[in-house]
């Protein structure tokens, strides 16, 4: 009885040792994280510099692949984001811009928002920041839209 426990602990010390072995034998984990060249990370820093507002997402404004790039255009949308200050990247038209854009930022998922050349976040960052009123405020600072009139000016203009 006592060996068989004693194997049982022993088995359980083991497995978590194991499984990261087996993890890094795997092809796909082993290639999984590469380094960015100088190159692609040239053309991704002329990308987000280009536009005010720089949006990498999968599928374009008009047809989003996905429901959260889908969410981060309606919310640029909602903030009124003139299409001439922005630009987007459809990262599944280009498999090397979906990883490369991922180790750019250091954030691991699609879409991401830039805004004068600053990482902003995710959708679920983009949410937040349109909830709290946040985005609204980078998005005025930034130049990307005019600030809003106080309440007391819209009411004596439709006067």
């Amino acid at each position: 009885m006592f060996s068989s426990v004693l194997r049982t602990s022993f088995t359980a010390l083991r497995a978590p040792a194991r499984a990261p072995a087996l993890a890094l034998a795997s092809p796909s984990v082993a290639f999984a994280r590469r380094y960015l060249t100088q190159e692609a990370r040239n053309k991704i820093q002329q990308a987000v510099s280009s536009t005010p507002v720089v949006l990498f997402m999968k599928g374009n404004p008009e047809q989003p692949q996905c429901g959260f790039s889908r969410a981060a255009v309606q919310v640029l949308d909602i903030h009124g984001v003139p299409p001439e200050k922005m630009k987007t990247f459809d990262v599944l038209e280009d498999s090397e811009l979906r990883q490369s854009i991922k180790e750019f930022s250091d954030w691991p998922t699609i879409p991401q928002l830039y805004v004068n050349g600053e990482f902003v976040g995710g959708c679920d960052i983009l949410l937040n920041m349109h909830q709290s009123g946040e985005l609204d405020e980078l998005l005025v600072k930034a130049g990307v839209i005019p600030p809003e009139e106080p309440q007391e000016n819209q009411s004596q203009s439709q006067n």
